[in-house]
């Protein structure tokens, strides 16, 4: 049965879920407090970049089953897709979570659904939904019906995602669990799996927090190789062909909406019992500061104690252009902080977030002595080593995501320095 659905927040999660629905035939009005955005979004252009999403908001337009305005109206099924960050201190800030909830309880009638889909710290729902939602007058449970169900996709595969991968629904009540069931079930072809909702939320945090945990093993490992003198991107790759073991990659940071984030939540829910959590925090946040010293190590062991260094990549990971709590934006922060002279380029983020900060890749390595590679997009990749050299004043590249192909920049006269590997001249 078809639904009208309202959907808050239009970012990297809201505005494709609201286009899938749309798309499959509800009608769907998604608003969102940036004017802009909406303004865009109305004219069928984007300010997010992700695969397929241009496509499917002409489609949805141009049937008119998607509407946009910075205002939410009635509707069957309410779905909350807005942020939920950490503040400096690294405690969860909800008010955006409090305030979208808060904004369609006006709009809320008997028989109504509201899904939470942004990821949150256990009891989310029960102590800042709720308080908001009971103010409709309504009896939760028997005549509104409440779930989170979180998003569990990843940036540039979203749409494949979204249909593919089983997705946990937490209700407040079976019939919530149920309603949210249904809804989902219009385009979704993984497994439903149904629970209660403080369970959902604690499993999505749960999976994002394996893989921080993961990550900082691997970046431990990483440093531990270089006093071994070996390849960790090697020595990973070998022990990962045992059945039971699946080691991430060490990389400059960790970054993203997710994986950065929600560990935090359990560690300010049970700072006693979450230590092994808390660590695996700290050793991934001091990675742009590891890499930072690190490139300038390299330079002046080569006897450049003044470096340009053109930093390459400021999204979080590859062919996106995502930066929340990218590990690249520290990294430029450290490297600032010891003075070195610094350009930034990143071929998929046009705006100008960094003073640093270039559009143009032949400005970037204009008489750079170093060139460090931050991110794995597939346009570093392909980059020409030859073209590049000549723009440099020494040719030195510093990867720490092994995306390169180290012989052939080898061949073009670069010394190549991979995070991780002490193998073959290289110091990290």
């Amino acid at each position: 049965m078809k639904k009208s659905i309202c959907v808050v927040g239009l970012g990297y999660i809201g505005l494709p879920t609201a286009v899938m629905f749309a798309n499959h035939g509800h009608k769907v009005h998604g608003m969102d407090v940036n004017s802009k955005a909406v303004d865009m979004i109305a004219a069928k252009q984007l300010h997010i970049e992700e695969n397929g999403l241009q496509e499917r908001l002409n489609d949805a337009i141009d049937s008119g089953n998607l509407t946009v305005s910075t205002s939410p109206v009635k509707a069957d099924v309410f779905i909350i897709a807005v942020p939920s960050p950490i503040k400096e201190d690294k405690t969860a800030n909800l008010e955006y979570v409090r305030t979208a909830t808060a904004s369609v309880v006006p709009f809320l009638e008997k028989g109504n659904l509201v899904v939470l889909e942004s990821t949150v710290p256990p009891r989310t729902v029960e102590d800042v939904m709720m308080p908001e939602l009971i103010q409709a007058g309504l009896e939760i449970g028997t005549e509104l019906f409440v779930s989170h169900s979180p998003e569990r996709v990843i940036p540039g595969r979203v749409f494949e995602e979204l249909v593919s991968n089983d997705r946990i629904i937490g209700g407040i009540n079976s019939a919530s669990a149920k309603m949210t069931t249904e809804l989902y079930e219009s385009f979704v072809v993984g497994k439903m799996h149904e629970t209660d909702a403080t369970t959902a939320e604690l499993v999505k945090v749960m999976e994002n927090t394996y893989r921080d945990v993961n990550i900082a093993f691997a970046n431990e490992l990483a440093k531990i190789a270089k006093t071994l003198g070996v390849n960790i991107w090697e020595a990973i790759r070998l022990a990962n062909f045992h059945p039971r073991v699946n080691i991430h990659m060490p990389g400059p940071g960790v970054g993203g909406h997710c994986i950065a984030v929600d560990p935090w939540f359990l560690v300010e829910l049970d700072p006693e019992q979450a230590k092994i959590i808390h660590l695996a925090r700290q050793t991934n946040d001091g990675m742009p500061s590891y890499t930072a010293q690190m490139t300038v190590d390299l330079l002046r062991a080569k006897g450049i104690d003044a470096p340009k260094v053109a930093v390459f990549g400021l999204a979080f990971k590859g062919n996106i252009d995502d930066m929340r709590e990218s590990p690249s934006v520290d990294v430029v922060k450290q490297l600032r902080g010891r003075k070195v002279n610094l350009t930034a380029f990143d071929p998929h983020i046009k705006l100008n977030n960094l003073d640093e900060q270039t559009q143009n890749q032949q400005e970037a390595l204009k008489d750079a002595n170093g060139l460090l590679i931050l991110t794995d997009h597939q346009a570093f990749r392909a980059l020409d080593p030859e073209q590049v050299g000549k723009e440099m004043a020494t040719r030195v590249v510093i990867d720490t995501k092994n995306c390169l192909d180290r012989s052939k920049w080898e061949e073009a006269g670069f010394d190549v320095y991979v995070l991780g590997d002490s193998k073959n001249g290289g110091d990290y």
